[in-house]
């Protein structure tokens, strides 16, 4: 299908929800291939809006809230703050990031709401749902919980079982009861707004199968079977006390369904950009309702239908929107081998990545733009990050580019030199990467980004191939200038690399800009500061820098004879074992804990006589001394106040889970009339201070909550 030639692009990425920080499923899934499009396009002078936002309404915020007992506006407000910030410290170039909770959004959401309302494109339906009688509350899907009618698993959801991955309707479950409290539930009647999306099924068929064959397979697929299956009308309210309130009388207790809301917030978010910005963004009305405006949703899989369904729907109601031209989402992204869970913390979140592994935005970048579940769902492991890293990254790319710049520095002090009559060599790698602009494009323009990473990495292979065959450091001691031929097409890669990697690498790409005196057309590029140069060189740099964009990429005179270059300074460092090991003992101990939490409780100990029990005396005494028993690594030894004169000493195997000073003052239980166990050492236990074993294997010492006396029994 021609591609029509558009005067400007609105690019959205799917507003996260603000009840948690972001993941690396995120980033893969959505918000690292809308970067990686938004700056190509900058990059080739085009018009681009990308915008983003909190989602900061619906049930996963306010189950936040209540396990976290504060109140819902804390925790968005955190996450939001988390969120915004992560993905500014990542390099995700978004024009604006705003929030669902903002004045703009919800006047423009309910301005919505209200126009379709009082145009009767709503359907009003009296249905029952599910009702918990204690707390008075209507409850949404999330918020049940049952037995999964499909895998029998418990605590699955209304809308999902977890564990089988099966769709599901609160109805399905079995025996299903409140999520928060175990209340159970009853029906109960309530009014609602639903959009007639069987008005519509006719309209997208059209739209969708006959209009947009070109869509990925597992956005066109997902789609037919939604209208095979024939679309419903779905509500677009709820019964909440969290979100927009529904404006129209009669709708008290009510607010819009997160679905509808959420979507709209690409466009509220960006009015709120152009009334702060008029001069540079001009109208919200150009980006949204302009038919020279090309808009492109960037999503997960798990937002298909809202995106393409539902959200096209809504705006063909209202009537004075374009729609999308393209949704290429994602399929998901898994981790080790297992399911990124954000309720089970088993994930890779992205602000713990940035501090733990500072300054290596682009290595993660780089590993999830190679791995990204594109069409099919993908893994990411930490053997594979820390393998990609060091072997292209460093070996490749960085090598290349290292070997390219030193070798300037030490024979040419730096300065570009002169390029003599290219040999049939020079002239088979100048044809070889010449191609590569046209193949990176081609693949960027058709949502390829896998494969468009892969082909500017093929640029760093010619590059080090061709340093590597024609061996300066040897030929300068014979022929000095065949060598400045060589290191004048080396750095002529070497820009175009710093071109090639401006969407997908944006960190390293200002790095090497910044050493090679290059500065981009906006991108919503990077700055890196200028340690490497000393004052002087770098205000040659500056007077010496040259301007360039994707239409320059594949050039052969980037950078002219006689231009003085920066300090040369690595691009990337290895990644070594310890790193790698640290986050896979991580996710390790968060799998135990994830064990500990799902196990069953021991079973019961076959039944005894009160009269047995009876003979054991416990009781209470002050711990006075612990410390470690030399040579026994598993042991400490306690002094204890047990009320008599003598007190009494007591050796316990805890040492692993204990260190001596967390037990000092603490008043502990013991079994003061079990007969004493003498160990090697000659050292005497006195008797078994009372532990409890966890379900992961972990010991905790019992302790009294309130003080008594030393010797204290036990009733």
């Amino acid at each position: 299908m021609k591609q029509k030639n558009y005067k400007r692009t609105t690019v959205t990425a799917a507003l996260p929800y603000a009840n948690g920080p972001v993941h690396i499923g995120h980033l893969a899934g959505v918000y690292v291939p809308a970067d990686i499009y938004a700056r190509y396009l900058r990059l080739k002078g085009r018009e681009v809006l990308f915008v983003c936002g909190s989602d900061e309404h619906g049930v996963p915020v306010t189950i936040r809230a209540k396990k976290e007992g504060c109140t819902v506006q804390d925790v968005v407000d955190r996450y939001h703050g988390i969120i915004k910030k992560s993905f500014a410290d990542f390099g995700i170039s978004f024009d604006i990031y705003s929030r669902t909770t903002s004045k703009t959004h919800h006047q423009f959401a309910a301005d919505f709401f209200k126009k379709l309302y009082d145009e009767g494109k709503f359907v009003e339906i009296t249905s029952e749902q599910f009702y918990d009688e204690e707390t008075h509350q209507f409850l949404t899907d999330r918020n049940i919980k049952g037995e999964c009618p499909r895998c029998h698993a418990e605590g699955a959801y209304g809308d999902q079982c977890e564990k089988c991955g099966a769709t599901l309707s609160p109805e399905e479950l079995i025996n299903p009861v409140n999520a928060i409290n175990g209340n159970p539930l009853v029906k109960k009647a309530t009014k609602h707004w639903y959009l007639p999306l069987d008005q519509y099924q006719g309209w997208l068929e059209d739209w969708i199968l006959k209009g947009h064959p070109e869509w990925r397979s597992n956005v066109y697929g997902q789609c037919k079977s939604w209208l095979d299956g024939g679309l419903k009308p779905r509500a677009v309210t709820r019964d909440l006390d969290w979100g927009i309130p529904v404006p129209v009388e009669g709708a008290e207790g009510k607010v819009l369904y997160v679905w509808f809301d959420a979507p709209i917030g690409y466009i509220s978010n960006t009015k709120e950009l152009c009334e702060k910005e008029p001069e540079k963004w001009g109208t919200w009305q150009q980006w949204w309702q302009d038919d020279e405006t090309r808009l492109i949703h960037f999503i997960g899989k798990d937002n298909i239908v809202f995106h393409c369904i539902v959200f096209p729907a809504m705006l063909k109601a209202h009537g004075d929107y374009i729609l999308p031209d393209n949704v290429p989402a994602n399929e998901f992204l898994n981790l080790e081998g297992n399911k990124i869970s954000t309720s089970k913390n088993y994930a890779v979140w992205l602000n713990e990545y940035l501090e733990e592994l500072p300054n290596r935005q682009d290595e993660l970048r780089y590993v999830l733009t190679a791995n990204a579940p594109e069409t099919k769902d993908n893994d990411f492991t930490w053997a594979d990050f820390q393998a990609r890293c060091n072997n292209e990254l460093v070996a490749v790319y960085g090598n290349f580019v290292n070997r390219a710049l030193q070798l300037t520095q030490k024979y040419y002090n730096g300065i570009v030199p002169e390029c003599g009559e290219p040999t049939d060599t020079d002239k088979a790698t100048l044809a070889e990467f010449a191609s590569v602009k046209d193949n990176v494009e081609k693949l960027i323009e058709g949502f390829k980004f896998r494969e468009a990473q892969k082909e500017a990495m093929n640029l760093a292979r010619i590059g080090n191939k061709y340093i590597a065959d024609e061996e300066p450091w040897k030929v300068i001691k014979t022929d000095p200038e065949r060598v400045k031929t060589v290191i004048y097409i080396s750095l002529q890669l070497t820009a175009n690399l710093a071109i090639a990697f401006e969407p997908f690498l944006p960190f390293s790409s200002a790095k090497l800009r910044e050493m090679i005196g290059l500065q981009i057309v906006d991108s919503g590029q990077l700055t890196v500061d200028s340690c490497h140069a000393d004052c002087d060189q770098q205000s040659t740099l500056n007077s010496q820098l040259s301007t360039v964009n994707w239409e320059d990429l594949g050039k052969t005179d980037l950078l002219p004879a006689g231009k003085q270059l920066g300090k040369p300074s690595l691009l990337f460092s290895k990644i070594e074992d310890e790193t790698i090991k640290f986050q896979t003992d991580k996710l390790e101990a968060t799998i135990k804990a994830n064990e500990a939490a799902n196990a069953t409780v021991a079973p019961v100990k076959e039944t005894v006589a009160f009269d047995d029990f009876t003979k054991l005396d416990i009781r209470v005494a002050t711990v006075l001394e612990c410390e470690r028993v030399p040579k026994m690594k598993k042991l400490l030894k306690f002094k204890l106040d047990d009320g008599t004169p003598k007190g009494r000493t007591i050796v316990s195997g805890i040492a692993q889970w204990y260190e001596p000073e967390q037990l000092v003052g603490k008043q502990v239980l013991f079994i003061a009339n079990l007969a004493p166990r003498e160990f090697k050492n000659g050292l005497v236990s006195e008797g078994m201070i009372l532990s409890a074993e966890n379900y992961d294997g972990s010991i905790s010492v019992t302790t009294v909550e309130k003080p008594v006396k030393g010797g204290s029994q036990v009733c």
